[in-house]
């Protein structure tokens, strides 16, 4: 599988420019403040279907060469490519665990996807790689797919064109695709540094980059059920990430829990926990004195029950 770039990123903004929304990068002032840092938010909650998940569909729906995929989801991707597949008029298949939020599982079926029930995220996704083989339809991952990556690219490109001098990206991390995407723009933009931040229920890189391979790993309950499971083996993504060296950090279930209260408290902002971790880090973490900070708050779709 060939590795993106930072001119597929581009290509992928080209492509995109009327068919997403130009979500808002926004001061904190909250954060800011408890940490010394200049703290902003990129929100990607408010994204068209709740969460970045839609740049990578589009972008890999527009420049697949058949009409139609099948991909595995813990439900972002799904609910993603679901919306950008009825608008090109294609079928599209999801696999997802039955855990799953209503809050993403709902809008799969409104939009006409076949939604198919799986007991865990990694059994999903070995079922939706069978059943595209078998059926000689294309598999696209919700993140070891060099379209996918370079359409999540394009929120690093929305950030520094915003606030070119920004020092740090702090990125939430579950497969790995928006991550991938957010430090290969932060390359080709400059000196600007990211780190990636997942559950700590559900360590796949910590462990991926303390073993030097991805490798299974035990994946507990968790409020980030977006970033919950394991990576596809051979993942690109991890090859991205360490070649990239970019450091990944884990929080806690109380952690994210605080950030979630906290996000909706001081910003007014919904987030699930997939897209909390990136301030629970953050606001735990010390020596960003001084730092100019973007957070990307990748996606706002939470069950009301959960959420109060």
């Amino acid at each position: 599988m060939t590795l993106p770039s930072f001119h597929d990123i581009r290509a992928a903004a080209d492509r995109l420019h009327d068919r997403i929304v130009r979500t808002p990068l926004t001061r904190s002032a909250w954060l800011s403040d408890l940490t010394g840092a200049d703290v902003w938010l990129k929100l990607e909650n408010r994204q068209i279907e709740g969460s970045f998940k839609i740049r990578g569909a589009f972008n890999a729906l527009l420049r697949s060469p058949v009409a139609g995929a099948v991909t595995a989801s813990a439900g972002n991707h799904g609910r993603a490519l679901a919306c950008a597949a009825k608008e090109l008029n294609m079928p599209v298949t999801v696999f997802v665990p039955r855990t799953a939020p209503r809050a993403k599982l709902d809008p799969i079926r409104a939009h006409g996807a076949t939604l198919v029930l799986c007991e865990t995220y990694d059994e999903a996704e070995s079922d939706a790689i069978a059943h595209a083989r078998d059926r000689d339809v294309p598999y696209i991952s919700p993140y070891n797919n060099p379209e996918v990556i370079a359409g999540a690219g394009t929120v690093g490109l929305e950030i520094f064109e915003d606030l070119p001098d920004v020092d740090l990206l702090v990125v939430p991390v579950g497969g790995g695709g928006l991550v991938s995407g957010i430090a290969l723009a932060a390359a080709g933009h400059g000196n600007t540094e990211a780190i990636g931040v997942e559950a700590a229920a559900s360590p796949v890189f910590t462990t991926a980059l303390a073993h030097g391979h991805l490798v299974t790993v035990k994946v507990g309950p968790t409020l980030a059920d977006g970033l919950a499971g394991n990576a596809e083996p051979g993942s690109i993504t991890f090859d991205l990430v360490r070649d990239l060296g970019v450091p990944i950090a884990a929080v806690g279930e109380d952690q994210i829990e605080r950030a979630m209260r906290a996000l909706a408290a001081n910003e007014g902002e919904t987030a699930e926990g997939a897209g909390a971790v990136g301030v629970a880090f953050v606001a735990d973490r010390g020596g960003l004195q001084g730092k100019r900070v973007t957070i990307i708050v990748s996606g706002g779709n939470v069950d009301p029950d959960r959420l109060r």
